[in-house]
């Protein structure tokens, strides 16, 4: 029961991740429709922002479920006190990240430089430990060390869309507020248009990381 309980939890990330993503996705093209009303286009916003929660939260599971599933299955023999480290460090990190959503954290908001640096933080330990698992130097499965390695690709995406999304801010208040013109909508346009192809690149880093786990290469 407990292992079916564990790879259904992890299967749900990868779906609810890849789900969210496409939704979002498709979401975000409303936000220049010319035929929507500032409302309608205001709640597409406020729809994105909530849809965009669950790939958020399944990149902060996908740690914790996956090294779990590893350590019952007997795929890789680790520690219970570094499984339990790393379910405290992302329910720390989960709780931080809807603490940001609900209560709209300026972008200087400390608890956003908190959650910058663990996403830094996790996106250097994966890599560094899957690099040096793949030259041999610490041992792990293969396809543990590429979903590892994966995972920390994938937390940067995230980071550069973050990036690319910062100058949003401008044209969407102009949209909201004074209503949209030919330069918001093209500014806005821009900036969905680079993060593109970033996204697609997401997608397909999730789908590899899902055929590895079917695939599981030692």
């Amino acid at each position: 029961m407990l292992l079916a309980l564990l790879t259904l939890l992890h299967v749900l990330v990868f779906v609810y991740w890849l789900g969210g993503d496409l939704g979002a996705f498709y979401i975000s093209r409303y936000l220049t429709d010319p035929a929507r009303t500032v409302k309608e286009r205001g709640l597409a916003l406020r729809v994105l922002n909530d849809i965009d929660m669950a790939p958020r939260t399944c990149l902060i599971l996908a740690l914790p479920t996956g090294l779990t599933l590893a350590k019952v299955k007997g795929w890789w023999d680790v520690s219970p006190v570094a499984v339990a480290a790393v379910w405290a460090l992302c329910l720390f990190w989960l709780i931080m990240a809807w603490s940001i959503h609900i209560h709209h954290s300026p972008p200087k908001a400390g608890i956003r430089r908190i959650d910058i640096a663990i996403r830094w933080g996790v996106l250097a330990g994966l890599g560094g430990y899957a690099l040096a698992s793949l030259a041999g130097l610490v041992a792990a499965p293969l396809f543990i060390a590429l979903k590892m390695l994966i995972l920390a690709i994938a937390i940067s995406c995230g980071l550069l869309i973050r990036r690319q999304l910062a100058p949003l801010g401008a044209p969407v208040t102009t949209m909201l507020t004074t209503g949209p013109t030919p330069e918001s909508d093209a500014a806005i346009s821009a900036v969905l248009e680079a993060t593109r192809p970033v996204v697609l690149t997401l997608w397909a880093l999730l789908i590899g990381a899902a055929f590895l786990g079917l695939f599981t290469p030692t």
